[in-house]
């Protein structure tokens, strides 16, 4: 008898553990796919030569957004409707001092690497509305109202087409700005 009771049971042993139990079956978690940011769009973190600066090495999605920044200033500083908002780096760049350029692009380029995702860069400059009040920052000429804000959109996309950037990231790009809007229009 107690042979037949070890038997049933290995036999029960086994057929329980041959049956397929769903309860306990476990499907693997899938690794979630990092998402990708709109910094990684514009380049990324893919290192390349700068071509500004012979022998020294920049982050691809940085070039590209310091190519749409200068391209976007040169456009805004033709633009009669916007370029009496920065009489002091207009005079500077006029008689060759380039230091403001280069700081305003420095700063911008900075802005917008942290706003589409990069990780590797911080935003020291001021913050849109201060950088915006002539009250907070001397080399501001005036307050921007809506239809100037609606025109740095115009000049933006002009200045991103100039370096062949695509619409759709032009589009991406310009949800970004609209964020900054009501820092930026004071008037």
């Amino acid at each position: 008898m107690k042979k037949l009771a070890l038997i049933l049971m290995a036999g029960l042993v086994v057929a329980t553990s041959c049956k397929k139990d769903d309860d306990n079956m476990t499907t693997p978690t899938p690794t979630p796919t990092p998402t990708m940011t709109l910094y990684d769009s514009l380049g990324g973190t893919q290192m390349v030569a700068d071509p500004s600066a012979s022998g020294q090495m920049i982050e691809k999605g940085r070039l590209g957004i310091r190519s749409v920044v200068d391209s976007t200033i040169f456009v805004i500083a033709a633009d009669p409707k916007l370029n009496s908002f920065f009489p002091v780096l207009l005079a500077e760049v006029t008689s060759g001092n380039l230091s403001g350029f280069q700081k305003l692009s420095t700063n911008l380029t900075d802005f917008f690497c942290v706003a589409t995702g990069a990780k590797n860069f911080t935003y020291k400059g001021l913050n849109m509305k201060d950088a915006h009040d002539p009250a907070k920052h001397p080399r501001m000429n005036g307050k921007a109202s809506n239809a100037d804000f609606d025109q740095f959109v115009v000049d933006l996309v002009a200045g991103a087409k100039k370096v062949g950037l695509s619409d759709q990231l032009i589009g991406q790009v310009g949800k970004v700005v609209e964020t900054t809007r009501g820092d930026v229009v004071q008037k």
